[in-house]
């Protein structure tokens, strides 16, 4: 047994790996990585893969990326770690003060967990408590979308509408309201995606019409519902929807976990509809894929409802490692890549790059719906019902032996790579994909 072999043995009898049945693996690689550069990831046997998915969603800036590391080297020699109850330190003051600054200070008051899943819980909580403490205590429901997800922890999966995630613990959960999605492959022929939205708005106020009082809030990923496919809708549904949740005193929580950081084309997705949620939460890559990091902005309003003598009314949440200072540390030079590069201006040029390069699938067959907004481009493959077998898994492995990891989500082929790709990985992006595709559907 050689040494790639001898750490897949070790990994499959020891590691319990997320998201996967395990027996798949008896069929199916896993590869043992031995280190990153850049947007490639290498195993063991020192092959390479393009991790155009950017590992999970969270690499912003590429594997082993210098300034990062340099800023978590001397982060370490100064402080690790400390509980942030009755503390505070450096990285946390700054990185909060600069996100606060780039939603204008719309929003700020920022709590910190270590995942996306967290967060979420931690915005549906604070949503609840803020309105016991207005004594609205009937306001105890949520909305969300059909097809969204949101985390897999109880609370977060009370929110999720992905039945291969919620169906096993449907006992545990708090049922939510579940309402039409606005995803724009919905439109009728001759329907735009604005109807679409305007579709979608209609349901979404007569459900609020009918729990008048009783809706605490509605979370929704802002422009893209991410693990449903990468749907992705009209700003106009988020302009809606900020208007409904004003009229009938509902929070709007934008989920930016997978969105954000300038996914879209803008730091944050709900900028685009020139919008401000009460919550916002994020993750992934606000720390350049280095180190577990999540967070919840919000507004000072609710911040002040729980800011009182009496610790009851106080928001109790705890988390041991919450506003970490190494991740931090990382989120900090994460922000100071994206202004000293001028990243968000340069993904312009890329996204318009890759819009180029996969022009062409809008004219094969096979291919439904081509998609992109911003650094994220999807598109659904039309199989048949042999094809469609294990299609995400097949298209996976073949892909791996093109040296590219790519993920589908069912039968949605989606690429969300690490902004330091250059113009000659974007074309081979999409010659190797179109290849995979020919070798998974012949």
């Amino acid at each position: 047994m050689n040494t790639q072999q001898s750490w897949v043995a070790r990994s499959l009898q020891s590691v319990w790996h997320p998201c996967t049945q395990m027996q798949h693996h008896e069929s199916m690689p896993l590869i043992p990585l031995s280190h990153g550069r850049g947007p490639w990831l290498y195993d063991m046997d020192g092959k390479r893969y393009y991790d155009a998915v950017s590992s999970w969603w969270v690499n912003l800036f590429g594997h082993a990326n210098p300034r990062i590391g340099n800023a978590l080297k001397q982060q370490l020699d100064q402080l690790e770690h400390a509980m942030l109850a009755g503390f505070t330190h450096e990285p946390v003051i700054q990185l909060s003060e600069r996100l606060s600054a780039l939603t204008n200070h719309q929003l700020g008051h920022c709590f910190y967990a270590s995942d996306g899943a967290s967060a979420t819980e931690i915005a549906l909580k604070m949503s609840f408590h803020f309105w016991r403490n207005h004594g609205n205590t009937e306001k105890q429901e949520f909305i969300c979308l059909k097809g969204s997800y949101h985390g897999e922890t109880v609370g977060a999966l009370a929110v999720t509408d992905v039945s291969l995630f919620r169906e096993a613990y449907g006992p545990m959960l708090q049922r939510a309201h579940v309402i039409a999605s606005p995803d724009a492959r919905q439109a009728a022929e001759g329907e735009t995606a604005v109807q679409v939205a305007e579709r979608a708005l209609a349901e979404a106020e007569a459900l609020m019409q009918q729990r008048e009082g009783r809706i605490a809030a509605i979370i929704v990923e802002p422009l893209i519902q991410c693990a449903t496919g990468m749907a992705m809708y009209d700003v106009a549904y988020l302009q809606g929807l900020r208007r409904l949740c004003d009229r009938y005193q509902i929070h709007l929580i934008a989920d930016g976990i997978a969105v954000g950081c300038g996914r879209t084309g803008t730091f944050f997705a709900c900028e685009q509809a020139e919008i401000w949620p009460d919550f916002i939460t994020l993750s992934k890559g606000i720390s350049g894929g280095y180190l577990p990091l999540s967070l919840v902005m919000t507004t000072d309003a609710v911040y002040q409802a729980f800011y009182d003598q009496d610790i009851r009314r106080g928001f109790l949440h705890s988390h041991s490692y919450t506003g970490n200072a190494l991740a931090c540390r990382a989120a900090l030079a994460t922000l100071d890549i994206f202004e000293e590069d001028q990243v968000l201006q340069s993904n312009v040029l890329k996204a318009q790059e890759l819009s180029s390069a996969f022009a062409p699938f809008a004219a094969m067959p096979e291919v439904k719906h081509l998609r992109q907004r911003g650094m994220i481009l999807a598109f659904d493959v039309q199989t048949t019902a042999e094809q469609s077998r294990d299609f995400s898994r097949r298209f996976f492995t073949t892909a791996l032996q093109h040296e590219c990891l790519i993920r589908p989500i069912g039968n949605t082929v989606y690429l969300m790579p690490p902004y330091v790709m250059n113009s000659e990985e974007i074309q081979w992006l999409a010659s190797t994909t179109k290849q995979v595709l020919h070798e998974v559907l012949v």
